[in-house]
């Protein structure tokens, strides 16, 4: 019999870490579940979403039995074959945080999330619950950034679940025509809203984390002080020119009325 520990798991992990009267995340306990319909018969969703907390790292996530099994990858996908990925399992999401990107303001996994990718997936295998249990998930991308033939491998790690199972896996791209030595770290905007992380915090409120910042030291402190003065002066300059916006359309007005 295949463990719910390696299949699909209850959202009450993933809804007994947030406060959802402080996060924007969706909360997976709406009746009508948001369809994330591929149009593909044997397709599923997955999405990978690029995420500054208290360290960079990349959630991967796809879709199966009503939720999406997830895994944190410090590095994020390598399209290079040689590459192995940590990936550490985590706690499912509900399907509608596959859209979700946005500013996580205080709590567990406060920070940015970007949606770095998405498309769907497909198994390589003819029973995807026997394929997890037993540690070894082959299957097809078809995202905007991530193609081709990948892997999940299970690994002795040093963290178990509830069950006394490692949460350890590889992620592992095989090698095929969409492989290559490209580093994945480049591919920086989001395929949302097409920008980066500061113009996601400029959307929202950079003044958010002045006196309280998800992530204070090493590289990730740095680059989110960076990305906190970035959307600073962008929401600045959008202010100034949503004051000025009238006056200039006032200007325009008469300098055509001149003419």
């Amino acid at each position: 019999m295949v463990r719910s520990s390696t299949t699909s798991r209850s959202l009450k992990e993933y809804q007994a870490k947030r406060d959802f009267k402080k996060t924007p995340e969706p909360s997976g306990k709406s009746k009508s579940k948001k369809a994330l319909a591929t149009g593909k018969p044997g397709k599923h969703f997955f999405c990978v979403q690029k995420h500054l907390a208290s360290h960079l790292h990349y959630d991967f996530r796809l879709e199966h039995k009503g939720v999406l099994l997830s895994w944190a990858v410090p590095k994020g996908p390598s399209l290079d074959p040689a590459d192995k990925r940590l990936a550490m399992r985590v706690e499912d999401h509900p399907l509608d945080y596959g859209d979700f990107e946005g500013v996580i303001p205080e709590g567990y996994g406060a920070g940015i999330v970007m949606l770095w990718d998405r498309g769907t997936w497909s198994p390589e295998v003819d029973d995807i619950d026997a394929a997890l249990e037993k540690g070894d998930l082959k299957f097809t991308l078809e995202g905007v950034k991530l193609k081709g033939s990948w892997v999940l491998v299970r690994t002795r790690g040093w963290k178990s679940d509830s069950q006394g199972e490692s949460r350890s896996w590889l992620l592992i791209k095989h090698r095929d025509g969409w492989a290559g030595k490209v580093n994945s770290a480049k591919m920086e905007k989001s395929i949302k809203s097409f920008g980066d992380f500061d113009d996601i915090l400029a959307a929202d409120n950079p003044a958010v984390w002045q006196s309280n910042r998800p992530a204070e030291g090493g590289a990730a402190g740095e680059m989110l002080t960076e990305i906190i003065e970035k959307a600073a002066k962008k929401k600045l300059a959008k202010q100034r020119h949503s004051r000025t916006a009238p006056q200039r359309k006032a200007k325009a007005k008469l300098k055509g009325k001149r003419a």
